[in-house]
C-alpha cells in the first residue's frame, strides 16, 4: 500500500472554529473526508478573538511559543495553539496561529460595529502565511501538499518558490490554491510589497490595476489552482465579468486549472439524523417535513396553511446574490399566494428594504437579519422552495442541502448552481429545481411563478423532491479527485 499523502490544509475560516459563509464549510468537511479515505490530514487556520469554546478545547503548544515571523521591518512573535475537528470516525489535527495584536479581535476580517475592513488586514495574513512555513519547521512535519484557500494563504505558494526555495525542508512540498470566490481578491497599497519581504522583482507581477493582489498571486505561483465547481473554472476564464480582471492569467494557466464541486457534510445535513430540526426525515417519512413547516412558520410568527409554498432564503445580503431581482419583483410576488423566510446579513439597504417588507406583510414575509446555524437548518427542513438568483454562484452549497431535505431550489443558471440543479420537465417527472439563464427580474418572476403552480400539483411535487433527495453530493466523490490531483503532482 502507497504512503498516506501528508496535506497541511489552510484557511481562514473552518467550521465550527470560524465561519461567515461557505469557505468555512468546505474547510471543514472536506479534510474530514480525506482522512477517512486514508490520507494524513492537519488543518491550520489564523487564532481569532471570538475563537473560544470550540468542540475541542485549545491547548498550548509548549515548544511553538514566540516564533519569530519577519513582516516588512519587524519581526513579529506567533504562538500555536492546538485542538481537533471532530468528526463521527475521525479526529482531525488543527492548529491555530496566534498573535493577539493581529486576530485577537471579534471580527475575521471586518470590525464588527463599522463594518469596515481592519487596515491592517494585509500584515494579517502576510503573518498567516508566513507563520505557517516557519511553524511547520519547528514541529518538523512536512507536508507533501500544503492545500491553500482563497486570497488570505496565496502568498504561501510565492514563498515556497521564493525565499524558501533551498529550504530542503520543503524540497518535495507541492501547493494546490483553490479559489473558492474570485471577486474577493485581497489587493492592497503597493506599500504591503515590502511588507511580504518577497524578491523585488515580484513586485510587477503580484500588481494588478496598481495595487498588490494576493489571489493574482496564488494564480501564478500555485502548482495547481481548482474552482469549487467545472462551470465557475470555465466561467471565470472565459471573460472579465466572472475573471473579475484575471482572466487572462487563468486562461494562461489553464493546464493548470481544474473544476472540483463542493460536496455537504452528511454528518451534518441529512434530515434523516439532523438533531437540530424539530422533526426528522427521509424520502419514505418525507409526509413528516410539513412538520417542521409548520414548526417554522410558528417560530417565525407566520401563519401555516398546507396550501401556500413557503420560499426560504439563506444568504449574505449582497447584489451578487440576486437581491437586487428579488427587490424588483417583491411587490408582485407579494401579490401571490406564497410565503418567504429570510435569514442573513449584509448591506445595509437590504436591512432596512426587508425589514419594511416584513412590517407590510405580517403574514407573508419573515425576516432574521443575523446568523443562525439553528434556524439555517430549520429553513432548510421546513421550506418547501429555496431561493438562489445569484448573479455569479461559483459552487453554492444552500442548493445542495436544500435538495437533501427535499426543497426544491429554484435557481440562475450560473456557476455551480447550472452544475448542480437539474432544469425540471413537469411533464416527464424529471429534474431538480426551477433555472432560470438571464439575469433579469422578469425571468425571476416567470421561475418563481412556475415553481407556485407546479407546487399545486402535489403529485408532481414529490417526484421532484425525491429526484433532488436521491442524488449523491456528499464529498467523497470531490475528495477522491483532489486525491487524484495531489497524486498527480507528487509525480
Amino acid at each position: 500500500m502507497a504512503r498516506p499523502i501528508q496535506v497541511l490544509f489552510l484557511s481562514s475560516e473552518v467550521e465550527p472554529f470560524a465561519k461567515t459563509g461557505g469557505l468555512g464549510d468546505v474547510s471543514g468537511a472536506l479534510p474530514h473526508t480525506i482522512y477517512n479515505l486514508g490520507h494524513e490530514v492537519r488543518i491550520m487556520l489564523p487564532r481569532y478573538g471570538s475563537i473560544k469554546g470550540t468542540p475541542s478545547k485549545l491547548h498550548d503548544m509548549i515548544r511553538l511559543q514566540g516564533i519569530d515571523v519577519p513582516v516588512g521591518d519587524k519581526v513579529l512573535k506567533a504562538n500555536v495553539k492546538s485542538s481537533f475537528l471532530l468528526g463521527t470516525f475521525t479526529k482531525v489535527q488543527v492548529y491555530l496561529l496566534d498573535n493577539h495584536d493581529l486576530f485577537g479581535r471579534q471580527g475575521m476580517y471586518v470590525h464588527p460595529e463599522t463594518k469596515k475592513a481592519y487596515a491592517d488586514n494585509d500584515v494579517r495574513f502576510i503573518f498567516f502565511c508566513r507563520g505557517v512555513l516557519e511553524m511547520l519547521k519547528k514541529i518538523g512535519w512536512q507536508p507533501d501538499i500544503i492545500h491553500c484557500n482563497d486570497w488570505h494563504t496565496a502568498l504561501v505558494p510565492a514563498y515556497l518558490k521564493t525565499l524558501y526555495k533551498k529550504d530542503k525542508f520543503y524540497k518535495k512540498t507541492k501547493t494546490v490554491f483553490t479559489i473558492h470566490n474570485l471577486a474577493y481578491q485581497g489587493d492592497f497599497p503597493k506599500s504591503t510589497f515590502a511588507k511580504t519581504l518577497l524578491p523585488l522583482e515580484l513586485e510587477q507581477e503580484m500588481t494588478h490595476n496598481g495595487k498588490i493582489n494576493f489571489m493574482k498571486t496564488g494564480l501564478l505561483y500555485a502548482d495547481a489552482i481548482t474552482a469549487v465547481s467545472a462551470k465557475y473554472a470555465e466561467e471565470i476564464r472565459a471573460n472579465e465579468e466572472y475573471g473579475c480582471g484575471l482572466q487572462e492569467i487563468l486562461e494562461k494557466r489553464k493546464r493548470h486549472l481544474f473544476g472540483i464541486t463542493n460536496g455537504i457534510d452528511r454528518e451534518k445535513w441529512n434530515p434523516a439524523t439532523d438533531e437540530i430540526i424539530p422533526h426528522r426525515y427521509e424520502f419514505k417519512s418525507i409526509d413528516a417535513k410539513i412538520e417542521n413547516k409548520k414548526a417554522l412558520l410558528a417560530k417565525m410568527k407566520l401563519p401555516f396553511s398546507e396550501k401556500i409554498p413557503l420560499v426560504g432564503i439563506i444568504s449574505r445580503l449582497a447584489d451578487q446574490k440576486g437581491f437586487d431581482l428579488i427587490c424588483e419583483i417583491l411587490d408582485d410576488v407579494m401579490k401571490m399566494d406564497v410565503q418567504f423566510v429570510l435569514l442573513g446579513v449584509g448591506e445595509k439597504k437590504y436591512h432596512i428594504l426587508f425589514e419594511k417588507a416584513a412590517r407590510k406583510h405580517p403574514n407573508k414575509f419573515a425576516v432574521a437579519l443575523c446568523f443562525d446555524h439553528e434556524l439555517a437548518h430549520w429553513i432548510e427542513a421546513g421550506s418547501d422552495m429555496f431561493l438562489m438568483p445569484s448573479s455569479y454562484e461559483p459552487c453554492g452549497l444552500n442548493q445542495l442541502y436544500s435538495m437533501k431535505y427535499g426543497t426544491v431550489p429554484i435557481v440562475r443558471a450560473t456557476g455551480g448552481l447550472d452544475e448542480t440543479v437539474d432544469q425540471i420537465d413537469a411533464a416527464k417527472g424529471t429534474g431538480t429545481g426551477f433555472k432560470f439563464e438571464k439575469y433579469d427580474s422578469k425571468e425571476l418572476l416567470k421561475t418563481v411563478q412556475r415553481a407556485v403552480q407546479l407546487f399545486a400539483n402535489q403529485t408532481a411535487w414529490r417526484k421532484i423532491q425525491k429526484n433532488g433527495m436521491s442524488k449523491d453530493f456528499s464529498w467523497e466523490a470531490s475528495a477522491k479527485k483532489y486525491i487524484h490531483l495531489y497524486k498527480k503532482l507528487l509525480k
